[in-house]
């Protein structure tokens, strides 16, 4: 795998994706104004971009001086695209976005100006920027278990698992960098709420979502990328020991639920249980991420894991050709939709520079 050539991939599409051209602009009021439908606004920190940041973050840890001072810099410019538009905040999938920006602002704070392109101008917008994101996450609509409503606007009562690894990281870290415990509990109490609502008792995967109010379990079990939320949202809100005693018994176990269904081939399938279905590069990352991280904070001990994080990096490796991750299910349109599409998209990208 050509890593060089992911990562420059990833800084085109960080620039790109989610972004208009005029003839976007056009098919947006074209639709919202004069034929009265549903159209989603410019969004230009949407949850794909947000995990292509990660990624590119991971690397940039792991690189030269001089890579990762370049890759400062296509970050940077990233945000600061987004703020100089006044931070617009559509959705809790802009959350996952936070995560790097935090990275960015804590990295800067812990080092100070030397060698740094970031001015004290700079750091204050993304402070302010952080404490937007905060705030939104913190006054957003919740049921009445306290879970975060996926879509809230449109008052179907749905708890998603996404909203785990879209909010639950930003939040818990951005409670330990600034010191509000509300926020890390807030993070915490979205995965207890999941794993008493959400979750299928006999393969021990959760189901897209749930309602309280219908009393219902909503979408597939162990669909691969909702696997993949969860587990990179209960990783993410363990980095220290605040909630870890409520969450890590759970974290194992849904982690040996998700790797019994590993493929010989490395992968993880579309909907895990369907091993001899398609193999999806996004999920593998996804989950491959999540217990490199668990792996990384020593709750993940055993060598069972370690080998499981090998062997899908190698499936992951094997599908990254002329800096892009192929086998990548398409984008998920909501519960039971879940296209049988398969090709490079950021979600696979992403995840993949983080192994």
């Amino acid at each position: 795998m050509d890593k060089n050539a992911l990562v420059e991939t990833a800084c085109q599409e960080l620039m790109t994706y989610g972004a208009w051209d005029r003839k976007s602009r056009l098919k947006y009021w074209i639709k919202k104004y004069l034929l009265k439908r549903q159209a989603a606004p410019e969004d230009l920190v949407f949850w794909p971009t947000g995990l292509l940041a990660a990624g590119l973050w991971q690397c940039r840890q792991e690189g030269s001086a001089a890579e990762a001072a370049l890759l400062d810099l296509v970050l940077q410019v990233y945000y600061e695209r987004w703020i100089d538009k006044g931070c617009r905040i559509l959705w809790l999938d802009d959350l996952l976005a936070g995560e790097t920006l935090l990275d960015l602002y804590e990295d800067h704070r812990c080092a100070g100006q030397k060698d740094s392109l970031i001015t004290e101008e700079d750091m204050e917008r993304y402070g302010a920027a952080i404490e937007k994101l905060a705030s939104y996450a913190l006054e957003h609509p919740t049921d009445e278990s306290g879970s975060f409503l996926y879509r809230a606007r449109q008052n179907n009562g749905f708890v998603f698992v996404d909203s785990i690894g879209l909010a639950c990281p930003f939040l818990y870290r951005y409670g330990v960098a600034f010191d509000r415990q509300e926020s890390m509990e807030l993070a915490v109490k979205q995965i207890v709420n999941f794993l008493a609502y959400g979750m299928d008792a006999v393969t021990g995967l959760p189901y897209h979502g749930f309602s309280i109010a219908d009393d219902c379990k909503y979408g597939i079990i162990g669909w691969g990328r909702a696997v993949g939320w969860l587990l990179r949202g209960m990783s993410g809100s363990m980095t220290t020991q605040y909630g870890r005693e409520r969450l890590e018994e759970s974290y194992i176990k849904a982690v040996d639920a998700a790797i019994a269904f590993q493929r010989r081939d490395g992968y993880f399938a579309w909907q895990l249980q369907a091993v001899e279905g398609p193999a999806d590069t996004s999920a593998t990352g996804m989950i491959c991420a999540a217990l490199r991280q668990g792996i990384e904070l020593g709750i993940l001990q055993d060598t069972k894991y370690e080998r499981a994080l090998q062997e899908g990096r190698a499936a992951v490796e094997k599908a990254a050709r002329e800096g892009r991750v192929y086998q990548c299910s398409g984008e998920c349109e909501g519960f039971g939709q879940y296209p049988q599409r398969y090709g490079a998209y950021p979600w696979a990208l992403g995840p993949a520079l983080m192994l």
